[in-house]
């Protein structure tokens, strides 16, 4: 009878699971994952590295905007076949989480494509915008877009820009669209893609796809008078993509960071530090006021191997000294702000940027 008992017992209590199981609606075997759509501003200051930052600290009284971060990491910057990177190589790695070769732009070492985070997060229904101080079909953000081995192929890269889908760009560069050698006005073919064409930043009027130009070839520098059209930019392409009901990715580049150190111009140097800061200043807040967005700020290299000898914290002066006109491969910093910041702290490789996005958006 015991034995009876003990074998009926079981019997009886699987049934009643079974029984409970039969009332409840079944779950998909595989559920899709619910993405969790945020924003990421990532500003690079090309040529950037701790001297340059420390400089214009010194000559801002002290303060700068990117040092309100309270996360700090360091980034590795060398490229698949140098130990020197150029821009395109350094943006390549951080736009597609891939080193790939000195001049390379959105390609892997043996010039295979390579998918953007930009290319990634557009089909995803994400807004998209890149803005510089450069040439807009420049190495910086064009690797966040272009896929090329050579990164001088700018009517190549132009091409490529106005195919992209990439929702607000803003930068120099206007000849490679209307002054090319193939006779193809690509001013036209934006236009007919549904973008306003614009030549300085209060001409940004409709909330809409932006071209926006600042200058037909280079920009010209701070000193020469160019004005915060950087700020200004910024605050535009902020202002077009946060009605995007999936979020955005924006990239903001203070390219004459690093022209002002190949020309070993100490005041070009600092000027450019300082504007870029602005730019930094409008993420910020635009970050703090939001509270679902992340801000980035970087170098994608540092340039001259500037060094401070000298200087004067009561009177906000610096004495410095370039030791070359190229580029270094000393590590550069990385600052953090907002949510999933705390994933940019350490010591990594500046492919990781890619992935630590990746994970930013859910992907």
């Amino acid at each position: 009878m015991k034995r009876s008992i003990i074998l009926i017992i079981p019997l009886l209590f699987l049934l009643a699971c079974t029984g409970r199981e039969d009332n409840i609606d079944p779950k998909p075997v595989n559920p899709e994952p619910e993405k969790n759509y945020q924003n990421v501003i990532l500003l690079i200051g090309d040529g950037m590295g701790l001297t340059q930052i420390t400089g214009a600290r010194t000559v801002n009284g002290g303060q700068l905007n990117m040092l309100k971060c309270k996360s700090i990491g360091i980034q590795s910057t060398h490229c698949a076949d140098k130990y020197v990177t150029d821009s395109g190589a350094s943006a390549t790695a951080m736009s597609c989480g891939q080193k790939t070769n000195y001049y390379s732009l959105g390609v892997d070492p043996q010039g295979n494509p390579l998918e953007t985070i930009v290319e990634t997060l557009e089909k995803d229904g994400v807004a998209t915008g890149l803005v510089t101080t450069s040439q807009i079909v420049h190495a910086t953000p064009a690797a966040f877009y272009a896929h090329q081995t050579d990164r001088f192929q700018y009517e190549a890269i132009a091409l490529e820009l106005v195919k992209s889908g990439v929702d607000f760009f803003a930068g120099g560069g206007q000849k490679y669209f209307d002054q090319r050698s193939d006779g193809i006005n690509l001013i036209d073919s934006l236009t007919a893609r549904g973008y306003q064409v614009a030549n300085a930043p209060d001409e940004v009027s409709e909330i809409k796809k932006t071209a926006l130009f600042i200058a037909s070839d280079k920009p010209v520098s701070i000193p020469e008078g160019r004005g915060p059209v950087l700020k200004q930019s910024t605050q535009k392409a902020l202002e077009n993509l946060k009605t995007s009901k999936k979020g955005f990715f924006l990239m903001v580049e203070g390219a004459q960071i690093d022209w002002a150190g190949e020309e070993n111009d100490q005041e070009y140097l600092m000027a450019e530090m300082l504007d870029f800061d602005a730019a930094v200043g409008v993420a910020l807040d635009f970050a703090e006021t939001d509270g679902n967005t992340l801000v980035v700020i970087t170098g994608d290299h540092e340039t001259a191997g500037f060094a401070l000898t000298n200087g004067n914290l009561a009177n906000q002066t610096i004495t410095g000294q370039f030791v070359t006109w190229l580029h270094t491969a000393a590590m550069v910093p990385v600052f953090a702000f907002g949510p999933g910041s705390d994933a940019f702290t350490g010591v990594y490789e500046n492919t990781d940027l890619y992935f630590k996005f990746r994970n930013f958006y859910g992907l």
